[in-house]
């Protein structure tokens, strides 16, 4: 009876960590694997890996991250490494930069977005460079 009141162990092992409603955090916060905010949290937050902002979750921060999923609210700008994906519903104030952005209708995005490249190109070196002169 209670086996089917219970997420499966697969989804469960998803996520690192969970603040939930109801949490207020301040302070930086540097983490690995996977993450998701649906409280209240304030400061800095640093991770290789992936932030998720739930629909309930409010971050006033700026945010380092792998990945960044947003359904609720954030303030602050944003470093990406791979992506952000702003849920609909979203609110995000600031400016975002990352490789992928994708931003499904119905976000409130009030910023600047740039889209970087994935791996920086290696400049041209002087003995690659073709020049064409015209006569």
């Amino acid at each position: 009876m209670w086996s089917k009141l219970r997420k499966p162990a697969a989804a469960r092992s998803d996520l690192t960590a969970f603040i939930d409603e109801g949490s207020e955090i301040e302070g930086k916060y540097t983490f690995t694997g996977t993450v998701m905010v649906n409280g209240k949290f304030q400061g800095e937050v640093e991770t290789p890996d992936t932030l998720i902002i739930g629909e309930k979750g409010v971050v006033n921060a700026n945010v380092r991250a792998g990945t960044l999923i947003v359904s609720g609210e954030l303030v602050g700008n944003v470093v990406a490494g791979d992506r952000v994906e702003l849920k609909g519903g979203a609110r995000v104030f600031g400016d975002v930069e990352a490789p992928v952005v994708v931003v499904e209708e119905g976000v409130l995005f009030e910023g600047h977005c740039r889209m970087t490249s994935v791996k920086p190109a290696a400049p041209a070196k002087p003995s690659d460079t073709v020049v064409a002169l015209k006569r």
